[in-house]
């Protein structure tokens, strides 16, 4: 059986994550986890951090155990279907968020993470980080960041952005996804946004390649192919988001040196910041 685990800090946005990833583990008939970090400052001349009595760590896990279980009892009472419920389970540890989150994903072998997307709010920024960053940067299984105002619709079709830079770690991030799109039944759409008008011979041979592979190799026959046509990916993207009537975008991260996230930034960072589908981000090389 698959399994989910739902980070959450417990804010409006974490719930109703967590309430979506509730709801497509019925689709999945999958395992729920949710999962809370305790960040405790600890001693650092540099930081000029002081250690938290041990009484005050307790009570902060004790609280977190509670918020869990109240979680917990919502999604467990506000689902009245006869279908399959989702067993739910929790669990909350001290550190940071993706040490917890990715000890327990190799723990209990989750197959896919889900949180919230982050607020948009500077000030939360600056005191306590960008956690949905933070995960798309570390995460060691597939995460699904849910946007605040995303409803839940059952999936069936994903579009799979790809930039055709590094086809082979694609591809490897691309079966991945069709094991997740055959349990929904769902319909893949390979993507890619093209910058210029006229295609290279070089651009044709490397699609054609692409697409040669994932046909002999995927055997899965609900993948179509797209071209969108603009001079910024994120603005592409945002009009198959709109226009595609598709139900998830998924996108291969892959991490950039210090110079790089500078002046490019990160895509899939980017489209987290303001996407109003569900997003699946793989990490790639």
């Amino acid at each position: 059986m698959k399994k989910l685990l739902i980070a959450t800090d417990f804010s409006a946005n974490a719930k109703h994550a967590a309430e979506y990833g509730y709801l497509l583990a019925k689709q999945l008939k999958a395992v729920v986890f949710l999962c809370n970090t305790i960040t405790i400052p600890t001693e650092s001349t540099m930081a000029g951090m002081a250690v938290w009595p041990q009484g005050e760590s307790d009570a902060l896990l004790d609280d977190s155990t509670e918020e869990l279980k109240r979680l917990k009892a919502h999604l467990e009472h506000t689902d009245r279907s006869t279908s399959f419920r989702p067993p739910v389970d929790y669990l909350n540890e001290t550190g940071t968020v993706k040490q917890t989150v990715n000890e327990a994903v190799a723990k209990q072998k989750v197959d896919m993470i889900v949180a919230g997307s982050h607020e948009q709010d500077k000030l939360s920024t600056f005191l306590l980080g960008n956690h949905a960053h933070e995960l798309i940067e570390f995460a060691i299984k597939p995460l699904l960041i849910i946007p605040n105002i995303t409803k839940f619709i059952p999936v069936k079709k994903i579009a799979f952005a790809t930039d055709l830079e590094h086809p082979e770690n694609d591809l490897e991030q691309l079966y991945e996804l069709i094991t997740f799109a055959r349990l929904l039944d769902a319909e893949i759409l390979l993507t890619h946004i093209y910058k210029n008008d006229d295609h290279s011979l070089n651009f044709e041979k490397g699609i054609e390649k692409f697409l040669v592979e994932v046909s002999n190799k995927a055997n899965y026959p609900k993948i179509y192919y797209r071209i969108i046509k603009h001079n910024k990916v994120e603005l592409g993207l945002d009009w198959l988001c709109e226009h595609g009537k598709i139900d998830m975008l998924a996108m291969v991260h892959r991490p950039h040196d210090f110079l790089d996230n500078i002046l490019k930034g990160s895509h899939t960072k980017k489209m987290a910041d303001h996407i109003t589908l569900p997003l699946l981000v793989f990490t790639g090389e």
